[in-house]
């Protein structure tokens, strides 16, 4: 394997590509992959079954393109195939979950919120990581449809904004002071999630974290890239590339494949 080989990415939609910009920033001469599975979005509604076989099938995509490591850039995928995919494949592969131990540390009423699509929640990962944390409240709220607004380009529309209103302010009325934000996609929210909770509650998602557990693995392999110059950085999607173009910079590649 060489140093300069890509690392993968892939999520169930655009919302990984919060995780690739946290790469990208802490890694600017890493070459990058990033497989955007919109035909199949949101995993978050599909049943275990299906989510093991798409995320199997998207790592395979990846691993046959020579990556060097995969991240998981979706916590429904994580928290629902994780282990099957770590033993299907040898290459190191980095999962999302949702934020809870930083939320505990940094609450200071106790009660944390996690917004989470129904496959993050409903999974056993998820149930058995809340458990480790016995004198947090922790108020879990599915983001129904959120995912799906923002796959079809309604970031800023009324609908998206009156689902967050619906969502978070009966967290806040519960005494809610940190917001875990427990799928990828949902960092894109985060400005009208601001104009809607108080200031003093604390948002907080998975991506500075998950680039540096990044770096210190490809260090510990040998497999940083060491070049200077800056990386190159690949999209694909299996539906039409005119969203998934709103949410990448402009200078990079972005295609359509079928995969």
């Amino acid at each position: 394997m060489k140093k300069t080989n890509p690392i993968g990415l892939f999520d169930s939609g655009i919302g990984g590509t919060t995780i690739w910009r946290e790469i990208n920033k802490l890694m600017p001469n890493e070459n990058t992959l990033f497989l955007a599975d919109q035909k199949n979005a949101p995993y978050g509604t599909q049943t275990k079954e299906a989510i093991v076989a798409l995320s199997h099938k998207n790592v395979k995509h990846l691993v046959d393109q020579g990556c060097k490591l995969v991240i998981v850039a979706c916590n429904t995928a994580t928290t629902n195939a994780i282990q099957e995919l770590r033993t299907s494949f040898d290459i190191p592969i980095i999962g999302i979950e949702p934020a809870i131990k930083p939320a505990s540390l940094l609450t200071k009423t106790s009660t944390i919120g996690v917004l989470a699509t129904k496959g993050t929640i409903t999974s056993d990962l998820f149930t058995a990581k809340l458990k480790l944390y016995p004198d947090v409240k922790i108020i879990e709220q599915i983001g129904y449809n959120l995912v799906t607004l923002i796959e079809a380009g309604q970031l800023h529309s009324q609908e998206m904004r009156d689902l967050l209103e619906l969502y978070l302010i009966p967290m806040v009325e519960q005494g809610m002071d940190a917001l875990v934000l427990g799928c990828t996609h949902y960092p894109y929210l985060t400005p009208i999630i601001k104009t809607i909770i108080p200031e003093n509650v604390v948002i907080i998602d998975s991506g500075e974290a998950v680039a540096k557990h990044t770096q210190k693995i490809l260090r510990e392999k040998d497999l940083l890239n060491d070049n200077d110059s800056l990386g190159e950085c690949v999209f694909y999607s299996n539906i039409d590339t005119t969203v998934l173009k709103t949410f990448v910079p402009s200078h990079y590649r972005v295609e359509e494949i079928q995969f």
